[in-house]
């Protein structure tokens, strides 16, 4: 926890009461102290944008009727700006917020396609500017140690990674998506939400290794016309490491059925969010090993800063979202005093651009029906 350093003074565009994502951010990012709302432009909605305010303990002075309004207020005196609005805003409003000198925190997808991604980037170096991008799952202490695991050897040589994050929000009776979740654009709207988790998941566990094919598959089987739904994939990586994934939003009986499974020569692992706090071992001699958040071999979810609460206690999706917001802010930190950025934990706009890559070639490839090389 934040015991010795002021909060970091935060404004918030997007992320009212009625958002998706905006109380586990509001909620996550002062859980251990580091940040402090002080600002924001909640809604283009007046209404929603004062409840908003009023429920986030906001001043009235400091409610800004647009975003723009709040980026001319508040210039020079914010520690970062944290965008949460929908996905195809981002884009101008990150940009925006860069060139005019603020650090920025951006939900995922930071943008609609890696050439957006590209742009910002090239802006925040231009600006010599900060940038973070939220990819909360890899914040769970136990995929942290599936990481830790697989770059100790505990797997052996790393050969298979399979991973699968089905939802029913778009078949469920009474479904209700945002308007704009309902078209779909060049990658669609379910891999923006979805596809860019589960690369950024893949690609934390290996380590950063690079695919370099992929085919893929989409589907429609939902309530909205014309919306993709499904879509499935397999990829080559380096070291001949194999991927298979499936996202969706029309699998009934998941809200989110996240799930990560690992395969090496020596070992394989599994973790699945509905049970964040267990990570299952198998070793090539026939035995395995439930490991949780209090076991003596879980080595880095034993650190203090991942146990807010005595293992039996269950840290879930808001801890996890804190875990990364705590990484967030000493990155900030190190920053704003010149120092070199190296929190490994922390993601930027070339690592967006990676997904988005990736995801463009899926597209693609569903379309042609072939592998393509990435």
């Amino acid at each position: 926890m934040n015991l010795h350093q002021e909060p970091l003074q935060v404004a918030f565009v997007g992320g009212g009461v009625h958002s998706a994502v905006g109380y586990a951010h509001f909620n996550a990012s002062r859980l251990d102290g580091h940040f402090r709302l002080v600002a924001g432009c909640f809604s283009r909605d007046a209404a929603h944008n004062q409840l908003s305010a009023s429920t986030y303990g906001i001043d009235q002075e400091k409610t800004y009727p647009t975003w723009q309004a709040l980026l001319e207020a508040e210039a020079g005196k914010l520690d970062a700006i944290i965008v949460l609005t929908p996905t195809p805003s981002h884009a101008d409003i990150v940009l925006s917020a860069v060139k005019a000198g603020y650090p920025v925190i951006c939900e995922k997808a930071l943008g609609m396609s890696s050439d957006e991604c590209f742009q910002i980037e090239k802006a925040r170096q231009d600006r010599q500017g900060y940038l973070a991008v939220t990819f909360n799952y890899s914040g769970y202490p136990m995929v942290r140690e599936l990481r830790r695991m697989i770059r100790a050897g505990k797997l052996g040589k790393l050969q298979q990674v399979h991973i699968e994050m089905p939802q029913e929000g778009y078949l469920r009776l009474g479904a209700n998506p945002q308007s704009w979740r309902r078209s779909d654009y060049d990658i669609p709207t379910v891999s923006l939400d979805l596809g860019v988790h589960v690369h950024h998941l893949v690609d934390f566990i290996t380590d950063g290794k690079k695919p370099l094919s992929v085919v893929g598959d989409q589907a429609r089987y939902g309530q909205f016309d014309g919306v993709i739904d499904n879509v499935y994939c397999m990829a080559h990586y380096e070291d001949d490491i194999r991927m298979v994934s499936w996202w969706g939003k029309s699998a009934l009986g998941y809200r989110n059925g996240l799930r990560i499974r690992v395969y090496g020569s020596e070992g394989g692992a599994e973790w699945y969010q509905m049970e964040p706090e267990v990570l299952r071992f198998s070793d090539n001699q026939g035995c395995t090993q439930i490991l949780d958040r209090g076991a003596a071999a879980a080595g880095l979810a034993l650190e203090l800063r991942y146990n807010r609460f005595k293992a039996g206690h269950p840290s879930g999706f808001i801890e996890a979202f804190a875990n990364l917001y705590a990484d967030i802010a000493s990155d900030l930190r190190q920053s704003r005093l010149g120092q070199p950025r190296s929190n490994e934990f922390v993601y930027g706009a070339l690592e967006a651009a990676r997904g988005m890559s990736f995801l463009e070639r899926v597209s693609v490839s569903a379309a042609r029906r072939e592998w393509l090389s990435l």
